[in-house]
């Protein structure tokens, strides 16, 4: 028994710290809200509500997109090139890029993403009204969407 005694001590010293680790461990990274709607205006596209998902890991983020913007013709998975511009509060932009989506039947709403973007903490980001809002450029085709109304139910705010 007494060879065991020390064995005990390591083990029971090693559970403690373990257990401090965890409780002193940094949260995860969190985007609130995790869903936002806007509108937006794709032209001869068409237009209408899109709901926005927003994820955060450190500093980098991604947001996926399904809108009500139809696509006149079936698009292959991962065929669209779209760029998602958010106002950041005071002043600047953040840009989502990426070239994901799934495969899409003609007629069929548009979803991209994940698009990924470089966030800081404290990043507030909502709709950008100064110009293109979402870009996509599909079998070689731009499409420019304008945001019509900020995101409810509010910017997405990055820890």
């Amino acid at each position: 028994m007494r060879g065991s005694r020390p064995l005990i001590g390591t083990a029971l010293t090693a559970g403690a710290l373990a257990a401090a680790s965890l409780v002193l461990a940094p949260a995860a990274a969190a985007v609130t809200p995790g869903t936002a709607q806007a509108s937006y205006d794709c032209g001869s596209w068409g237009g209408g509500t899109a709901t926005l998902t927003a994820t955060q890991s450190g500093t980098a983020a991604t947001i996926t997109i399904n809108s009500a913007v139809t696509t006149p013709l079936a698009v292959g998975a991962d065929q669209i090139n779209a760029t998602l511009t958010l106002a950041k509060a005071g002043g600047g932009t953040v840009k989502f890029t990426g070239r994901k989506n799934p495969p899409l039947p003609a007629g069929g709403a548009v979803k991209i993403g994940p698009l990924s973007g470089a966030v800081a903490p404290g990043n507030s980001l909502n709709s950008y009204f100064a110009g293109t809002a979402l870009s996509m450029n599909v079998f070689g085709f731009p499409v420019a969407c304008d945001a019509l109304t900020s995101q409810t139910p509010g910017p997405f705010v990055f820890s």
